[in-house]
């Protein structure tokens, strides 16, 4: 198995030009990014056809490439008006619905389209005065000669449908897959063989060939189960070990002394803790007594009070004279935590512990003022962006890393920063998104979990409604509610998905197709654009009903000094209205915020959404969080934005979340997106699966913890752990 990303068995590390040619090779690594025979190999059917079951037409989706198997029912040849071009339009049918082929000067293409003929006709589906239409298609038709004894075999045959590119077609891939599958060797099978007979699996070498070339339906059904065990299983494997491999470690003790700094901070704190804070402290301080390296996951509702948990184990690490760094995704985010700290701490604490900010838009002094502290190690709780994992920055004791909102960053990245200690230093990752169990299970699996689930006392709850456009009563009525928050002394938060008209905020990409962005050409319609911070602030000051008012913008593109103050103003009570971008997403901490208005609620993720309504109702007041959308009744994205308005438990919301995002490339820097290092796996679906293969590989590495017994997955192990180590030191 080659060091590389994604690849999970031992297959061939061959370089496809010398089995397919270079010219193919290169079109599958620039279009496909598959360059070895493991990477063919591994790239999939997403789904199967048969000849004899033609595609439902009326199904197909405008605007996206789909692959039909269809019959042609006849061809017309025309001369273009005034032109001396001609248009070849060939009709496929499914048996109820139609579905037009065209051609531009090429009447040639009549030969071979003949009525009858059955085919894969590839493309991307547009719409022509009302027809629906694939312009210059590829296509590859059937043979029609077949022996009588064999067209039953034939007609019932699969037809793997491949993830393909338009300049790589699925019929490529499996001409490619034919010529690579003939020369192949019997595979080497890394599972033990009492595995694959307890759970009635293929031998793997059976399973890659019944996937790519099935005879019936069962051999690619079968292949499938037996490759998705495949990858939970050294999957959980990796993951086991990585955590036997981490409590193996040792690392300064840091034991807290009952009279010291930590209860001192303790008895100051104007509130009592909840039990759940208690408990998760206390799992944490013995962790940093137990003289091996913390691995430790935090998650926890919105305004659980993790950051507090967090700063208490800082405050523990740095009675032992240690360094804390927290490293939060966004300078917005970063600042807070700063401000924050401070206000906790107060100010004669925090400047006696050196609390030290750092990121990538500090000017050059303040930022060799910054990394002069953190080497002296004078600065004992540091706080920052990605700029901390620069390689400039070193520190003096690095004993502790807290990592805020674990989704934004990536394993290596993570890991770059914990590599910064002297000696391995304790790992503390925080999530404010609720993880499924089996997702837990599945990422995280190499670490501690603990759990916040009570709220501090005083917290209130938050109410949340959808608003249609298509209700202007409402809508009025919302900018109405905007004013009466504001004269009873409190602020509002409005969210837009947009800085300007031509300017996105850098965000993830959305975790489900927009339905209302695929354009219906057969009633073309302008799209209304959406909500712009710069836009809105001048429309809301506009606003005879939020008249004398202060509303200020805020979003990522600002200059990081008036960023700091116009977040300080709000949190001073100076602005009444903060228009913002997802900036405000995480961590903003303004007790008198009680409504937030999101615009475009659609364009935005079942998290983001749950993570930004999380910023009001913090203080004793009750929250309302209005989210406004386009999305129009009965559509996918109108019933993601009522699911987040319909509860506000974040285990459900996070299942829903899971089901639209994927589970993210679990061994690399990726948390988020459809493209996943599981080929297979689902989480949620394979919830069962995954709890069973973690069993059987836990039982097989106690047994047999060096893996003497097993050197096929004792390799395939140890070049899982290689590519991620490569992975690391390239970023």
């Amino acid at each position: 198995m080659v060091v590389g990303e994604d690849c999970f068995m031992l297959l061939p590390q061959t370089k496809l030009d010398r089995l397919l040619g270079d010219r193919t090779a290169k079109a599958f690594a620039r279009h496909l990014g598959l360059v070895t025979v493991a990477d063919l190999l591994q790239h999939y059917p997403r789904r199967y056809a048969v000849r004899g079951d033609l595609t439902p037409i009326a199904e197909v989706p405008i605007g996206e490439p789909v692959t039909v198997v269809a019959e042609i029912v006849d061809f017309k040849e025309r001369r273009m008006s005034g032109k001396t071009s001609h248009l070849l339009e060939v009709r496929i049918t499914d048996g109820s619905a139609f579905l037009t082929l065209t051609f531009f000067n090429q009447a040639w293409r009549q030969k071979d389209l003949k009525p009858g003929a059955r085919g894969l006709f590839a493309g991307k589906i547009g719409a022509f005065n009302g027809r629906l239409q694939l312009a210059h298609p590829e296509y590859e038709l059937f043979d029609d000669e077949v022996d009588s004894a064999e067209a039953s075999r034939w007609a019932l045959q699969p037809i793997p449908i491949y993830p393909a590119a338009s300049s790589v077609t699925t019929w490529a891939i499996g001409r490619a897959m034919a010529v690579v599958l003939d020369t192949l060797p019997a595979l080497v099978d890394e599972l033990p063989a009492e595995v694959v007979a307890s759970e009635n699996l293929l031998a793997l070498d059976d399973a890659i060939r019944k996937i790519h070339q099935p005879a019936v339906a069962h051999d690619w059904q079968s292949a499938r189960d037996t490759l998705r065990f495949h990858e939970a299983f050294l999957l959980q494997s990796a993951l086991i070990q990585r955590k036997a491999q981490l409590a193996h470690l040792t690392t300064e003790v840091r034991a807290v002394a009952t009279d010291g700094l930590l209860a001192e901070f303790d008895k100051a704190l104007p509130f009592e803790l909840t039990n759940g804070q208690r408990s998760v402290g206390n799992e944490i301080l013995e962790d940093l007594a137990s003289g091996h390296p913390m691995n430790r996951l935090l998650q926890g509702e919105v305004g659980s009070g993790k950051t507090l948990v967090a700063l208490r184990a800082m405050l523990a690490v740095a009675e032992s004279g240690g360094q804390s760094a927290l490293i939060a995704p966004t300078e917005v985010l970063a600042a807070q935590h700063l401000a924050s700290i401070r206000r906790t701490l107060g100010e004669a604490l925090a400047a006696k512990l050196g609390l030290t900010l750092l990121t990538g838009s500090q000017n050059t002094a303040e930022r060799k003022r910054a990394l002069l502290q953190i080497v002296s190690g004078k600065a004992q709780l540091v706080v920052g962006t990605h700029a901390l994992l620069a390689d400039k920055v070193e520190f003096y004791d690095l004993a502790m890393v807290v990592i805020d909102e674990q989704h934004r960053f990536g394993v290596e990245q993570r890991e770059t920063l914990r590599l910064k200690g002297r000696t391995a230093p304790h790992v503390l990752t925080m999530t404010a998104t609720p993880i499924p169990r089996t997702l837990a299970v599945s990422v995280f699996g190499d670490l501690d979990i603990s759990t916040l689930t009570e709220l501090p006392a005083g917290r209130q709850a938050i109410t949340s409604h959808v608003v249609q456009l298509s209700q202007p009563a409402l809508i009025a009525r919302t900018w109405s509610r905007v004013a009466e928050e504001v004269a009873k002394g409190h602020q509002v938060f409005v969210v837009c998905p947009r800085i300007s008209e031509t300017l996105d905020e850098a965000q993830p990409p959305l975790e489900l197709d927009d339905l209302e962005e695929l354009v219906d050409e057969t009633n073309p319609k302008p799209r209304r654009p959406l909500a712009a911070v710069e836009t809105m602030v001048e429309a809301l000051r506009a606003n005879p009903v939020l008249a004398g008012l202060t509303i200020e913008p805020m979003h990522g593109a600002l200059a990081s000094e008036l960023k700091n103050v116009t977040m300080a103003r709000f949190v001073a009570g100076e602005i009444n209205v903060l228009v913002s971008t997802t900036v405000i997403e995480v961590g903003v901490d303004v007790p008198n915020a009680t409504l937030m208005v999101v615009l475009d609620a659609d364009r935005f993720g079942v998290s983001q959404l749950h993570q930004l309504r999380g910023r009001v109702g913090r203080g004793g007041n009750a929250g309302l969080c209005l989210m406004m959308t386009a999305a129009e009744s009965g559509s996918l994205a109108l019933e993601r934005v009522r699911a987040v308005a319909d509860t506000l438990d974040g285990f459900k919301l996070s299942e829903i979340d899971l089901e639209l995002r994927g589970e993210g490339d679990v061994l690399g820097a990726s948390q988020s997106g459809v493209r996943s290092g599981l080929r297979l796996l689902r989480v949620l679906r394979d919830a069962d699966l995954i709890v069973r293969a973690r069993q059987i590989a836990s039982d097989l590495l106690t047994a047999d913890p060096t893996l003497e017994k097993h050197p096929n997955l004792a390799e395939t192990l140890s070049n899982l752990d290689a590519a991620r180590q490569q992975n690391l030191s390239k970023g």
